[in-house]
């Protein structure tokens, strides 16, 4: 098996690690732990029990996974999880905590970047391509679906959900969901107007573009948007928002011309 393991590093007789796996120093993995393939793991990386991450991931300095969740009531005995895609980078001091209930998971998807000191509390999901930027704090329980931008020193109260394509301007309070395909800053939070420029960059252009616009302008009047074209992103659109919300969704700004 070929592997680079720094000699200082404590690795856990029950922990499975993969092929071509560097480990630096003093990074401790603990009981019940599995890493995938071509994964680098940096110094003082700590990956605390019921922890799993799979190919070519790469950790920074002193990041911090798996560990208990911040909730008082929490029980040390309790069996639960953290489960991590492939393809992440988490960058220095980011951690992440696994669930509060027995079996609960806290689950990152692949392809993500989590920069420094960012944070994901118990029982959230996180989805695929999503980026948090320095800073970023989201509580228990909350959703983020695909290629979410997360602004610098954005925090998400528990239970909101974030829907996919939707960028959080730098220090925004979240305390309610954020719809699909938009941006949101402002304090308190509103729903300004669409992500144009990460939807283009997604290859969202011409009619797929005009649809989801036409389902904004509806929906920050107040209007139903069930008639519209079922192209991929408007089904999804209304199947979120099909969802009932546990914290409500943020208002919109008035625009000109709306």
């Amino acid at each position: 098996m070929n592997q680079s393991i720094h000699p200082s590093a404590y690795i856990s007789e029950t922990a499975v690690i993969g092929e071509n796996v560097v480990i630096g120093a003093f990074a401790v993995i603990e009981d019940n732990v599995s890493i995938g393939d071509n994964c680098k793991l940096g110094a003082h990386v700590v990956i605390r029990p019921y922890t799993k991450m799979g190919d070519r991931n790469t950790l920074h300095a002193h990041v911090v996974l798996g560990d208990l969740p911040q909730d008082t009531s929490f029980d040390e005995s309790t069996v639960s999880y953290l489960e991590i895609g492939d393809d992440n980078t988490f960058r220095e001091g980011f951690t992440a905590h696994r669930g509060s209930l027995e079996n609960a998971v806290t689950r990152i998807g692949s392809n993500c970047f989590f920069m420094n000191n960012s944070h994901v509390a118990h029982d959230c999901i996180i989805g695929n391509h999503t980026i948090f930027a320095n800073n970023v704090a989201i509580g228990g329980f909350v959703e983020i679906d695909d290629r979410v931008f997360m602004g610098g020193s954005v925090v998400a109260h528990q239970f909101c959900r974030i829907g996919s394509y939707a960028i959080v301007q730098g220090t925004t309070g979240l305390n309610k969901d954020v719809m699909p395909f938009c941006l949101i800053a402002g304090y308190p939070a509103k729903h300004y107007r669409l992500n144009t420029i990460g939807l283009k960059r997604a290859g969202i252009k011409g009619d797929r573009y005009k649809v989801i616009n036409t389902a904004f302008r509806l929906l920050r009047k107040n209007e139903s948007i069930e008639h519209l074209e079922n192209t991929p992103e408007i089904s999804y659109l209304k199947e979120w928002l099909a969802v009932k919300s546990k914290r409500g969704l943020h208002g919109f700004m008035e625009l000109k011309g709306g």
